[in-house]
């Protein structure tokens, strides 16, 4: 840029012209004027337009951290980014938009702590309330009495302390929220502010240049009417002179009267009217004279102008906007980096509180759950009982004549003999086929064993009647068919998959139940196809955004499933492309596939993003987790499906 490559543009020249009278911002009153440091420095509180609130949370940046480091974020300036942007044409634009999208980002924070701040206002406020109300009813009912009575009492107690643990988070997470919402609010205001000053300069600036571009065409036009005047003096034509008659020339410029140079033999000054003529000429060299001083001066109040904006209000403008940035990005750093901790700090606080770490801290909830005696407590609850209910009402008589055979009570009940063998120790009554001669619900390793080949029998079977009658029907796998069907269907192939006749009518008539077979037989599967074990790798290999490299993150996953599993899964995959080569007819797509065989081959896995799953069930935090993971399934399948070839289909083949 040329307005700057004449005057050196170091901090310490921003600062040499802060004695001028234009220095003075109206909307800097705030930012004081700053002597140059030879190195970069923390900013104080005297510089923001923010006051005292702003300097708290300067403050609050350098303190030491948790982890004993200095400074949480860094707080210095960087002078390199402040040159980049005096060097740009459209520097201050780009730092307005910059922090426009701080403001957003601080916004959308405070939304998620006041959010979270509620939920776990929420959380605590129940569980306090909940801890209380189950202790008085418990008080309250004729419930045991005992070490069982203790350790309840204990359990709500130190429930209570996880509900407060929980309402200090909160009100902690709230105040940040609130923190964030003013901060944005103050950077909004004080940007405004800067950049109604900067527009302020601009404009001065341009309306300078246009002044000093109108002064010149002025002086211009009166230099082209004194030169028309001369020579029309000699009786010449303008136009022809300028084009044949190099003798005559006007000096022209700024600083220049319009004299005429007479290179040749002189001018000529006879007319039929010599005084009146004398006096026109007197007169524009007048005009010419007073516009050539309008302009001078018109050119050396712009040129101080662009001087002084270029060289210090630009710059300092641009350290402005700076600083208002770099404020909002600390504080969204350091406010994230509270919440971690706060999180953490608090997470840790419940599990001290469930599990303590020195004896001193009394026992946790596990060691007071396993402090209950329920022998002792029914020992004390008998002998208590017959205290309280001594006048019980007339029973029949325990003792009768001996002489009959009767036996006192204690003999009536000998001791069990300890060596006899214990319902569970008994020799189990299943027969052979109780013991998983069926085909579903039955292991896929074993099924392979017993059936003798790679692909599980069924598998085999269903594929190929589908593959003979069902390639060209609509909707094939999409469309369920008949509940019945299925269900006898499942019966018989249960019993003996090989006696089963698929090409008979009863299941070629619609093959929409072979299809639907072999789905259940896939949902019922003890472990799912995919496995519960390479669940979270598929999952994090389908969520990424690059094809090739999911591709290949998928393809390493494939190849780590157990042997079984990946054998069915070839032979499924090179079943599924062939509906997807007659998409034309039956309108299964690769993605309407994905959407169907996505969650049946992966099932419900153990473990869902850390919600366990209890006999096939998942626990109430897991339903969100497998919401979630429903996109990434299908998308897994997607893309096997899509590079069947590149992954099942060997060159040799």
């Amino acid at each position: 840029m040329d307005h700057l490559s004449s005057s050196p543009t170091s901090p310490a020249t921003y600062h040499s012209h802060s004695a001028s009278p234009m220095a003075q911002m109206q909307a800097f009153a705030v930012y004081s004027d700053r002597q140059p440091s030879p190195t970069p420095r923390t900013r104080s509180s005297t510089e923001s337009s923010v006051t005292k609130s702003s300097a708290r949370r300067r403050d609050s940046l350098q303190q030491a951290s948790p982890d004993g480091q200095d400074e949480i974020v860094p707080t210095t300036f960087d002078e390199s980014a402040l040159r980049i942007l005096i060097d740009m044409d459209n520097g201050v634009n780009c730092i307005l938009d910059r922090i426009k999208q701080g403001m957003a980002s601080a916004r959308e924070a405070a939304v998620f702590l006041q959010k979270r701040a509620a939920l776990e206002s929420d959380l605590g406020r129940n569980m306090h309330k909940l801890a209380v109300a189950t202790a008085s009813a418990y008080a309250a009912n004729e419930c045991k009495a005992g070490s069982f009575s203790a350790a309840w009492e204990r359990a709500m107690r130190l429930h209570e302390t996880i509900a407060e643990n929980r309402l200090k988070l909160s009100a902690n997470l709230a105040e940040m929220s609130d923190e964030l919402s003013s901060l944005a609010k103050e950077i909004d205001r004080n940007r405004k502010q800067v950049k109604d000053t900067h527009t302020g300069y601009e404009r001065n600036l341009l309306e300078s240049e246009a002044n000093m571009d109108k002064a010149k065409m002025r002086f211009d036009g009166i230099q082209d009417e004194l030169e028309r005047f001369l020579m029309t003096k000699e009786g010449e034509n303008p136009k022809d002179a300028r084009q044949t008659s190099p003798q005559i020339s006007v000096k022209r410029g700024p600083m220049g009267l319009g004299r005429v140079v007479v290179k040749g033999g002189g001018m000529l000054l006879k007319g039929k009217n010599p005084a009146g003529s004398q006096r026109q000429e007197e007169d524009i060299r007048h005009r010419l004279a007073a516009a050539s001083d309008v302009f001078h001066k018109a050119s050396l109040e712009c040129h101080g102008m662009r001087q002084e904006y270029f060289n210090l209000q630009l710059p300092k403008i641009l350290r402005a906007l700076k600083e208002l940035s770099d404020e909002i990005d600390t504080a969204m750093q350091f406010h994230l980096s509270k919440y971690a901790y706060l999180l953490e700090s608090s997470l840790l606080s419940d599990a001290v509180t469930l599990v303590p770490k020195e004896e001193g801290d009394g026992p946790g909830l596990k060691a007071i759950m396993e402090s209950i005696d329920n022998r002792t407590d029914f020992k004390s609850y008998v002998q208590n009982y017959r205290i309280a209910h001594p006048n019980f009402p007339r029973t029949p008589r325990r003792d009768g004549p001996p002489e009959h055979g009767y036996l006192t009570p204690s003999s009536a009940y000998p001791t069990p003999n300890r060596n006899l063998p214990s319902q569970h120790n008994l020799p189990s009554s299943r027969g052979p086929s109780d013991r998983g001669g069926g085909t579903f619900g039955v292991d896929l390793v074993e099924q392979m064993e017993r059936d003798g080949g790679q692909v599980p029998r069924i598998v085999i079977k269903c594929c190929e009647a589908i593959e003979k009658y069902g390639l060209d029907v609509q909707g094939i796998y999409r469309l369920n068919g008949t509940m019945t069907k299925i269900a006898r269907l499942k019966e018989l192939m249960d019993r003996d998959v090989d006696s089963v006749d698929l090409d008979a009518d009863e299941w070629t008539s619609d093959i929409n139940n072979v299809a639907g077979l072999l789905k259940m037989w896939l949902r019922e599967l003890p472990e799912p196809l995919m496995t519960s074990a390479l669940y979270p790798g598929f999952m994090e290999a389908a969520r990424n955004d690059v094809d090739r490299l999911r591709h290949i993150r998928l393809h390493e996953r494939v190849n780590d499933l157990p042997d079984a599993n990946y054998s069915t899964l070839k032979y499924l995959m090179g079943h599924l492309n062939k509906i997807v080569r007659h998409q034309d007819v039956n309108s299964m797509t690769v993605h309407n596939i994905a959407i169907i065989f996505g969650p049946t081959v992966f099932g419900s896995p153990q473990l869902f993003n850390g919600h366990s799953a209890i006999n096939g069930v998942p626990s109430p935090g897991a339903g969100g987790a497998m919401i979630n993971d429903m996109g990434a399934q299908n998308k897994a399948i997607e893309t096997i499906l899509e590079r069947y070839e590149d992954i099942f289909v060997e060159e040799a083949e």
